[in-house]
């Protein structure tokens, strides 16, 4: 019999996030953040390298090998620059010159490379936006990936959501952090979990999605057929405590809108769950409601190894 979460949970106490793991968090995020900020500092080195080669700021115009550096220095981004032609792009670049290079004298060099990263700053602020779900994502994924070495099932897992599936390795720390899929079996019956999927019956993104199929040579199960969900949920890995009510509110939405979506759909509801990595008093009392009454059959605190570990075990019984 698959476990509940009464096998990790014995009260809405236990879901509410401690403060030892929401400091660990943020430090967490400002290394990931670092990290993630070491190549940008590379290419400001080696623009201001280069640069530096230039006689006069009105001299970088003609500098091709950087021309995409001058571009994002005048504010344009790698989006934004796959938008414009040619001769937007020398515009951009002259009004940088022109308006800002020049009246630098002979600090233009400085001058580009503080513009540079500035518009990298503000694309890495936007990823950073991000993280919180791609770690709670890598998170599951890791527990799962545990789980299922623990009790020697093999695996399979899809890196992408157009890439092949891959063959368990020797090593899972060998399996990339971008994981769109994962396929087992759980008592000789083949199971599929798939990340950020839409089923049309739903109409809005779900975080994750767990199959009673198999991964059909690497294609998609058919998301079409009610019957297949096994398992739908929500992930919200955001550790800012100022933040945490307004994800739960989504989340919580979404668990409805999926409980409802199901119900009309006249086939087996599946099980519904939330992970969370900031979660609150007040939030905490509603997730236990929620899971007494049946509206979500499982949750777990994300910053909570114990929880996270039962709640795979259940999910990969499923």
């Amino acid at each position: 019999m698959a476990a509940t979460f009464r096998s990790h949970l014995a009260g809405k106490d236990n879901l509410i996030t401690t403060y030892e793991a929401t400091r660990a968090g943020f430090v967490s995020l400002a290394l990931e953040k670092s990290r993630r900020a070491t190549p940008f500092v590379a290419q400001a080195r080696a623009l201001k390298q280069t640069a530096g080669q230039a006689k006069d700021a009105a001299a970088l115009l003609d500098m091709r090998d950087i021309r995409s550096a001058l571009l994002t220095a005048a504010g344009v981004s790698d989006k934004a620059a796959n938008h414009l032609e040619e001769p937007d792009k020398t515009k951009a670049i002259t009004g940088l010159i022109d308006q800002f290079l020049k009246p630098a004298g002979t600090n233009f060099v400085e001058e580009l490379v503080f513009r540079f990263l500035l518009t990298r700053g503000d694309s890495l602020g936007g990823s950073m936006r991000n993280i919180g779900g791609f770690l709670a994502q890598q998170r599951l994924t890791q527990c799962i990936l545990a789980q299922l070495r623990v009790s020697g099932r093999p695996y399979h897992w899809q890196p992408g959501k157009a890439a092949a599936w891959q063959p368990m390795p020797d090593n899972d720390a060998d399996v990339g952090p971008n994981v769109y899929g994962l396929c087992w079996s759980t008592k000789g019956k083949p199971r599929t979990l798939l990340y950020n999927v839409t089923p049309p019956f739903v109409k809005k993104n779900v975080d994750l999605c767990l199959f009673s199929c198999d991964r059909e040579d690497g294609s998609r199960p058919s998301l079409k057929d009610a019957s297949l969900y096994l398992a739908v949920g929500e992930l919200k890995g955001g550790i800012d405590p100022a933040g945490a009510d307004e994800h739960w509110k989504t989340a919580r939405s979404a668990i409805i809108r999926i409980h409802d979506a199901f119900k009309k759909s006249e086939q087996q509801r599946p099980a519904t769950l939330f992970i969370g990595a900031a979660i609150e008093n007040a939030m905490a009392g509603e997730i236990w409601d929620m899971l007494r009454k049946g509206t979500l059959s499982n949750a777990a605190n994300l910053t909570v190894d114990a929880q996270m570990a039962s709640l795979s075990t259940w999910l990969c019984e499923l």
